[in-house]
């Protein structure tokens, strides 16, 4: 729980920085390069914890158990390593001045007082708010193509082995195509370039269904690869957009809400449909509605209209300050 808290609040302000350390021109390919990078991190630890698991006695490991405790702090230690960087270099936006009546109050006061108030100006802010309930809708089943392709593995009688494989292609895949999909929003747009990556997703899902053997799975690993990281970052960078600079963590921090709805709603579709049909396989396909319904509701959003509201509301900030 401390762990999963303390990486939640951390993702707020991580991706609250972008529109701070990057120009609008730069955004989406700064978020693609970073879910890149990300994946390439996390594939080489990964790839390292595998070898200390697969075989301890190589690295002068007494068994399996103190490996996967080695783990454990090779993750604490690469964490800490490599987020020295971002504390030394990457300079802080400045902190909203304190406002009227808020003098002498505690931090959490102030904090949740302000959310509360951006809560309220949601309405100002309309083509930011249905893309995140489109986002809520589509990352769903992303979400849930990501936590339940073990469970479905397992199924076809894949062991873990296995499985930790099949995610190596993932975030190995994952790296050039992350930076293509920050290429192609360079020239068709952010917003388009997600379409793309949604109907890859329904592919993903109908072959999901028919899928039998560990080629097919792996196959399945690596058409996830593909669009996995360019969903994502790209759905950040367009919602980075949609908001104002002054108020990023704010809007992050309900971005990272709605983002963590995808562990709790698709999951549950997808465990009544295997109640409902005994297998996966249907559970599977009901993914398909989650895509469509949100690239419907994506549809709707007009880019253009969020990004002059908040470039509205930065001057009236601009004029108050």
């Amino acid at each position: 729980m401390v762990a999963n808290i303390g990486v939640a609040a951390s993702q707020v302000f991580y991706d609250s920085l972008l529109p701070h350390i990057a120009a609008p021109e730069e955004l989406d390919r700064v978020s693609t390069s970073g879910f890149a990078l990300g994946f390439l991190g996390g594939g080489v630890l990964l790839l390292v914890n595998l070898a200390w698991i697969l075989s301890p006695g190589t690295f002068g490991l007494p068994d399996t158990v103190a490996a996967i405790k080695l783990s454990f702090v090779s993750v604490a230690v690469w964490w800490l390593v490599f987020s020295i960087p971002l504390f030394r270099r990457v300079p802080e936006p400045p902190r909203a001045p304190a406002e009227p009546g808020q003098e002498g109050r505690g931090l959490l006061q102030v904090a949740f007082s302000r959310l509360g108030r951006t809560l309220r100006e949601l309405r100002v802010y309309r083509h930011a708010f249905l893309f995140l309930v489109a986002f809520l809708i589509y990352n769903d089943a992303i979400g849930t193509i990501i936590r339940m392709a073990s469970i479905y593995g397992t199924e076809m009688g894949l062991d873990m082995k296995f499985l930790i494989g099949a995610l190596l292609v993932v975030q190995f895949v994952g790296i050039p195509f992350s930076f293509l999909f920050g290429y192609i929003a360079t020239r068709i747009g952010a917003k388009r370039a997600i379409f793309i990556t949604l109907a890859v997703y329904l592919v993903i899902s109908v072959f999901g269904y028919f899928m039998d053997t560990k080629l097919e799975f792996f196959i399945m690993a690596g058409l996830v690869g593909t669009v996995q990281g360019g969903s994502q970052a790209l759905s950040r960078s367009l919602f980075t957009t949609m908001v104002p600079k002054h108020k990023s963590s704010e809007f992050f921090a309900f971005f990272s809400v709605f983002e963590k709805f995808a562990g709790i709603l698709g999951p549950l579709v997808f465990a009544l449909m295997i109640r409902a049909t005994g297998s996966s396989r249907g559970a599977i396909l009901s993914l398909i509605a989650f895509f469509l319904v949100g690239g419907a509701l994506l549809a709707m959003v007009d880019v253009d209209k969020g990004q002059r509201a908040a470039r509205a509301a930065e001057g009236r900030a601009l004029q108050g300050a």
